[in-house]
């Protein structure tokens, strides 16, 4: 029988301590008491990956080899990735459910599957005849795409060194989900804090022992975190984060921590028929097809990553009756909004307090956080407000400050260049106006 032995183990930051009882010393925050293997009576102890002795090494001696990397055909995952997938990389891939996880490890899967090298797809929550539907509704009829039923650990182990040792090369592994693996050496169910940490770390081992790239998907938590230990997201080289709204068709995935590539890309996906469709041409969805110069319609240019997106900010403003006016934004923070109706109140001289202000940002994709659209705006506002257009040549760009100061923002010479790539001529910064309330007189009066 294996060595087992528990621990207290915080869930918030992964403090872990043997023989502690209460609360976490580091957040202060109750945690649990985890099992853990000590030594297993299956496994032969190893010093070193793949049971080498490794011995300490001085920095100039350390030869550096030049990553290389294998592409997975999907263009918007490669760059998140950062070019393609490494030789023994791991990966975690999050987001809620029916968010389109699954569906596009599948694709990856038929993508990286062929004669030469296989995908092994193990699935601990759907059955193979679920899958098998899938397929055929994202027209993939790959045989090179094999299949695994289990949820144990151990047995999804052993089936691989069992392929890999009959010569049968393996060019990834899609493990769905961590939280239905177990180890029958630990006696705690699937999806508790010590099996989702023992199953990860075998997988991890696995990974590197055979330099194999591993996909591993997590389930997320009702507060929007991944589920499970803390730890799970130190354990893997990458965490890539899906989200988006489930009743339209945009999917973003973000890289949270990539140790092969950088953290600040964005994949944009439309949700199809037959998949997920990497989106090269992001303004089609973001922007009106029919170009005219509509009272309350503006485009800005937001940094997604390293890639200036355009989008619409539509803004409608009318008499309230109520005693407090409505103050409703779709795809930015509300809060944002009642700053920058502060602002025009205050500095612009716009009567808002009489008014009903509702903002839209088009396509489904939010803003929130960015304050490079706080000129777009305010902008979109006052041209509902005076039922002014604003031609639909010009994108603005630019944060307001509280003085009704326009700021420069991040990357703005890369914005502008992208918008006059895409047919906008004029462009309204801080370089054209200073202020708020000169920009309203310039343009709508």
């Amino acid at each position: 029988m294996p060595k087992t032995r528990s621990s207290f183990v915080c869930q918030q930051c992964g403090f872990s301590q043997v023989g502690w009882a209460g609360k976490c010393p580091n957040c202060d925050s109750w945690g649990s008491l985890v099992e853990t293997v000590i030594e297993a009576s299956s496994v032969r102890k190893k010093s070193g990956v793949g049971g080498k002795k490794t011995q300490p090494l001085s920095l100039p001696s350390i030869e550096v080899k030049k990553t290389s990397r294998t592409t997975t055909k999907i263009s918007e995952l490669d760059r998140v990735l950062g070019g393609g997938l490494v030789t023994g990389q791991v990966v975690l891939l999050a987001g809620e459910p029916g968010i389109g996880k699954s569906t596009i490890l599948l694709q990856l899967a038929s993508n990286l599957s062929d004669a030469k090298s296989i995908v092994l797809y193990v699935s601990g929550e759907e059955s193979a005849q679920q899958v098998a539907i899938r397929a055929q509704r994202l027209g993939i009829k790959n045989r090179f795409l094999k299949f695994f039923e289990e949820t144990d650990t151990d047995a999804v182990v052993e089936s691989i060194d069992e392929l890999i040792s009959s010569g049968q090369p393996l060019s990834a592994i899609i493990i769905d989900s961590i939280q239905t693996m177990a180890t029958i050496e630990l006696s705690g169910m699937a999806g508790s804090v010590g099996q989702v940490r023992e199953s990860a770390f075998r997988l991890v081992r696995l990974a590197k022992e055979r330099n194999v790239p591993v996909f591993i998907v997590g389930h997320v938590t009702k507060q929007g975190s991944v589920a499970g230990p803390a730890v799970l997201m130190h354990m893997v080289d990458t965490v890539l984060w899906f989200e988006g709204d489930k009743s339209l068709t945009l999917r973003l995935l973000r890289a949270v921590k990539n140790r092969f590539g950088p953290t600040d890309e964005v994949g944009i996906f439309t949700m199809e028929d037959k998949g997920l469709v990497s989106l090269d041409a992001p303004e089609k969805i973001f922007l009106t097809s029919e170009k005219k110069s509509v009272p309350g319609s503006v485009t800005t240019s937001i940094l997604e990553g390293t890639r200036p997106l355009l989008v619409e900010i539509q803004s409608l403003v009318v008499p309230s009756r109520l005693p407090f006016p409505k103050r409703i934004a779709q795809g930015m923070d509300p809060r944002r909004l009642e700053l920058m109706l502060a602002v025009l109140i205050r500095r612009a001289g716009l009567p808002l307090y009489e008014y009903d202000c509702f903002v839209n940002i088009t396509g489904g994709i939010s803003i929130k956080g960015d304050p490079s659209a706080d000129f777009a705006t305010c902008l979109s506002i006052a041209s509902g407000f005076f039922d002014k257009p604003i031609t639909h040549k010009a994108v603005v760009v630019g944060e307001v400050g509280l003085l009704g100061d326009i700021r420069e923002v991040t990357a703005q010479d890369k914005r502008v260049r992208e918008a006059r790539r895409l047919g906008y001529t004029v462009a309204i910064t801080n370089k054209e106006v200073r202020y708020l309330q000169e920009a309203i007189k310039k343009y709508l009066k």
